[in-house]
């Protein structure tokens, strides 16, 4: 079958990726030590068929979305993803976009927390990678309902639980944290849909913008109701990645307690939750 640059990388990095460095079991009988087509489509939320397609050059033309998801799951240096996005005949982005690249060191760091719930974001707050505790714990999201502060404004459905108040106050600091992103990286065309939309639907969101507060989103306690392990109070720290704007979000339980008890059933549990 005939293949491409960007096609025979691909598979060069699939085959270079074991199971075990990005969590999956190599369980059964392997004819390569590397990923299989569907373990990356599965880190990268991206179809065996298309990422089939791309290696034997039937598909050339990948977005920049689906390069970056690419460069993600295979944990590509900046450099290396870079490289992928030029044989994808696309411009890496630019210091003007938002920076959507996971490092392999930020990688290796959320490996060594798999007892602890772990998300990472991008300074628009698009959740792009979670551990399978945190999914566990807050559900797993898709679409629009990735981008944290689209699902805080205009979906109801949250496992945290919330006052007026406390709601209040984490829409307000969501808001001004987005307008500083919007300083910060002025060329970012899906930062400008994501905020223009968010202004057409959610006149509350329109009307904090209006307001010019700018800020950060910063620590909090919250109290997760989850259908199965019931509520967990828990704290909530974001932590930021210098020159990257990443954020990492991480909810810990204080050590002997019933919420540690109820993480702890949690993390046993949560596989067969999600796959169950």
């Amino acid at each position: 079958m005939a293949t491409t640059e960007l096609g025979a990388a691909l598979r060069h990095w699939r085959d270079h990726v074991s199971p075990q460095v990005v969590g999956l079991s190599a369980g059964g009988r392997r004819r390569a030590a590397g990923l299989r087509r569907e373990e990356l489509s599965q880190l990268a939320g991206i179809s065996a068929d298309y990422i089939t397609r791309l290696e034997q050059g039937r598909a050339t033309k990948p977005s920049p979305q689906i390069v970056a998801s690419l460069a993600r799951a295979l944990r590509l240096t900046q450099d290396e993803r870079d490289h992928l996005f030029h044989l994808a005949g696309l411009a890496p982005p630019g210091p003007g976009t938002v920076p959507q690249h996971i490092t392999p060191g930020v990688h290796r760091m959320l490996d060594r927390l798999t007892g602890t719930p772990v998300a990472v974001f991008d300074a628009a707050w698009n959740q792009l990678l979670a551990n399978p505790l945190y999914t566990a714990l807050m559900g797993e999201w898709h679409g629009d309902d990735l981008n944290a502060v689209w699902r805080n404004f205009l979906n109801p459905h949250s496992r945290v639980r919330k006052t007026p108040e406390s709601k209040g106050a984490l829409q307000a600091a969501q808001v001004a944290d987005l307008r500083r992103t919007a300083g910060r990286y002025p060329d970012d065309p899906n930062l400008h849909s994501l905020i223009a939309e968010l202004r057409r639907r959610s006149a509350h969101f329109d009307n904090l913008w209006e307001s010019g507060a700018v800020g950060e989103h910063e620590a909090a306690r919250k109290t997760v109701d989850h259908p199965q392990v019931g509520a967990l109070t828990l704290d909530c720290d974001v932590l930021s990645v210098a020159g990257s704007d990443l954020r990492i979000m991480v909810y810990t339980a204080q050590p002997d307690t019933e919420d540690a008890n109820r993480l702890a059933l949690l993390s046993v549990i949560g596989t067969q939750l999600l796959t169950g």
